[in-house]
């Protein structure tokens, strides 16, 4: 999700590591699957991008439908 929202926004690991001060490996491992990130790691994404409440709540509903599907 986040790799999609990010593109969507025309903005690269480079820019969002720059606005969220995460590490970009960290942004990498978060778009790859391979971390979840922290909550407050999370909220800066989520500002960085410009997120709504819609959308998170559209993401969220997707990732328990697809966890109650494994």
């Amino acid at each position: 999700m986040l790799k999609e929202y990010r593109k969507k926004a025309k903005m690269s690991q480079e820019e969002l590591e720059k606005i969220t001060n995460l590490d970009r490996k960290t942004i990498f491992r978060i778009e790859n699957d391979l971390n979840m990130p922290l909550l407050d790691n999370f909220a800066k994404i989520v500002v960085a991008l410009n997120l709504s409440d819609k959308e998170i709540a559209n993401e969220v509903k997707k990732s328990i439908n697809y966890k109650k599907n494994l």
